[in-house]
């Protein structure tokens, strides 16, 4: 803080704002308004308070306020407008001297942009209103920030071309709506009047911007106030500099007849013949005929460079709505977030009390049953107990561990089935192109010659010659007949009992499919009733049930439409795919003999 005597008022404010809360701020900083019109201070005081207050860092409080979203302040932006206003009033016959380079190219650039922003917002929000009581209030809050951004570039001439320079100035500029466009074009007529060279100290694209916009309002719009606004703005851009009445009739080739045609007669004729003397007087100095080819040319590309940003200024407003609705979706994201936890937590809480009521119970039915029990049975007690605790636990976990199993198998299950089903219709198809293959045609054998019989007759004989038969004698053929017939009778005994084995593999494998298709189709433990627990218990009942499906698969096969038998085109009428019936009887058990 300064050493220096300091304003009593202004001290109080700073000491009050330190201590106050971040919301209470803005509607502290507005007494600064009563601080700097008081009607006490002499010539010198004003200067020296403005001093005193942007040493104590209220001037830096009311930046930081207006940078803020002003919707979010208390009193809104009747608040925020103000103070823009008090901001502009400090900045304006304030010399500093310790650090001057921070407060001029830093500081007043940053308030200039503040403002500008500022001046936005209402605008935009003055075109969206509906109502006349709010447009008229965003109208006079708009018009207050303006008149602060020109006082305050007012006492400080160097901001001017800052001001012009802005991107946001341009977007104030241009605009549709009458009102606003009246005030921002009283701004830039405040621009030139003050700083009359600014126009050549800006870029040539930001000098070309500001022009096309004016002559495009006056081609795009009948209102007078309109056209006499922006008239009056051409005759002080052509006043000023010969070379810019030189950039007006070499770019707007067609400005001339737009004047004269649309203009004559709106109330303004005065500046507007004024201008057209300095047009005409240009274009008679030494411009060609090559200029009046370029006139229309020149109209439709300020018309088409107005309506390119305006399309891109009114897709400023969509990115915004999308930055928007993705912060809402993150925060609707968050908040299920931390209510899921909170339900986790409150269910954890639940459990943990049954838990600990399912414990309580336990133990004081142990302890009722220890009364009761004779003291010479309490160990033997507790081993039964701890035995029935453990078989308990035991069945619980091998269950748990079944179905976890059952359920891994499950899917793999469905699809070995699936490829059964797959490689059985491959197989059918494959057999009955096989069978539709047309058989070759008989050829009859061709007859052997009378050399090729008696060669081969050669041979017939040479080869019993080398291999004579073995004699045998009549006994060692009935022996040898016995033996075959022994082990013919050991070869069908044993067929047979192969043959019971068999059918009762093919039984039990038929009765696990009828237990894991029960499985698989079985309700959870907690849903379960007396009338489940029968189709495990009884034998007959899933036979019954099995063959019953079957019976109304058949039924459902004999109903089908034509496009569901085109692969069985082939087979008799009374005949049904074995697919149909195999699908439902795999798992169907067959009762046998053990």
């Amino acid at each position: 803080f300064p050493m220096a005597a300091t304003d009593p008022q202004v001290l109080a404010l700073a000491a009050q704002i330190t201590e106050s809360r971040e919301q209470d701020i803005p509607l502290l900083l507005l007494k600064l308004k009563g601080i700097l019109s008081s009607p006490s201070l002499g010539c010198e005081e004003p200067n020296k308070i403005k001093q005193d207050i942007y040493d104590y860092g209220l001037t830096q409080y009311c930046l930081l306020v207006l940078k803020r979203d002003h919707s979010q302040l208390r009193g809104a932006w009747a608040t925020a407008a103000q103070l823009a206003e008090i901001l502009s009033h400090c900045c304006v016959g304030l010399e500093v001297k310790e650090d001057p380079e921070e407060f001029y190219k830093k500081f007043l650039p940053s308030a200039v942009d503040s403002l500008l922003v500022l001046g936005k917002r209402l605008q935009a929000r003055f075109i969206r209103a509906i109502k006349d009581k709010e447009k008229q209030d965003f109208l006079r809050w708009f018009q207050i920030v303006t008149d602060a951004i020109c006082w305050l570039f007012g006492g400080h001439i160097q901001l001017a071309a800052c001001v012009l320079q802005n991107d946001r100035f341009l977007q104030l500029l241009i605009t549709d709506d009458v009102e606003t466009a009246i005030i921002m074009m009283s701004v830039l007529h405040n621009i030139l009047r003050i700083n009359s060279s600014v126009l050549l100290q800006v870029e040539e694209e930001t000098l070309h911007s500001v022009l096309d916009e004016l002559v495009y309002k006056l081609s795009s719009t009948t209102n007078p106030a309109v056209g006499s606004a922006a008239t009056k703005l051409l005759l002080l851009v052509a006043k000023f500099c010969k070379q810019l009445v030189q950039l007006l009739t070499a770019r707007y080739k067609g400005l001339k007849g737009l004047l004269s045609k649309q203009w004559t007669g709106k109330g303004f004729d005065r500046e507007l013949n004024q201008l057209l003397d300095l047009l005409y007087l240009e274009q008679s100095s030494g411009k060609g005929e090559m200029q009046k080819q370029h006139q229309a040319a020149s109209i439709i590309q300020a018309a088409w460079r107005g309506f390119q940003t305006r399309k891109r200024l009114k897709k400023l407003p969509q990115a915004v709505i999308t930055l928007q609705r993705s912060f809402r979706a993150k925060r609707e994201q968050e908040l299920q977030h931390l209510t899921k936890q909170k339900e986790d937590e409150a269910l954890k809480l639940q459990m943990q009390l049954q838990r600990q009521r399912a414990m309580r119970l336990f133990h004081e039915r142990q302890l009722a049953l220890l009364e009761v029990v004779h003291a010479s049975q309490v160990n033997k007690y507790m081993e039964e107990m701890e035995e029935k605790s453990a078989l308990t636990i035991q069945r619980f976990w091998r269950g748990y561990r079944a179905r976890r199993i059952f359920h891994q198998q499950k899917q793999s299950l469905k699809e070995y089935k699936a490829a059964i089903i797959i490689q059985r219709a491959a197989c059918k198809f494959l057999e009955k192109r096989r069978r539709r293959r047309p058989l070759s045609p008989w050829k009859e054998p061709k007859g052997l010659t009378d050399e090729q019989r008696l060669v081969l007759q050669q041979k017939v004989d040479d080869y019993i010659k080398l291999h004579p038969a073995s004699q045998m004698s009549e006994e060692m053929s009935k022996e040898l007949h016995l033996q075959a017939q022994a082990k013919l009778a050991q070869f069908l005994l044993r067929s047979r009992l192969d043959q019971r084995a068999a059918q009762r593999r093919e039984a039990l494998l038929a009765q696990v499919n009828t237990d894991v298709e029960l499985l698989m189709n079985a309700p959870g433990l907690a849903e379960t009733t007396e009338k489940d627990l029968g189709a495990f218990m009884s034998r007959s009942i899933p036979v019954a049930t099995k063959a019953r499906q079957t019976h109304n698969t058949m039924l459902k096969y004999a109903r089908w439409p034509w496009w569901k038998k085109l692969g069985d085109e082939f087979m008799e009428d009374d005949v049904i795919p074995d697919d149909a019936i195999n699908a439902e009887l795999e798992t169907l058990f067959i009762g046998g003999r053990k």
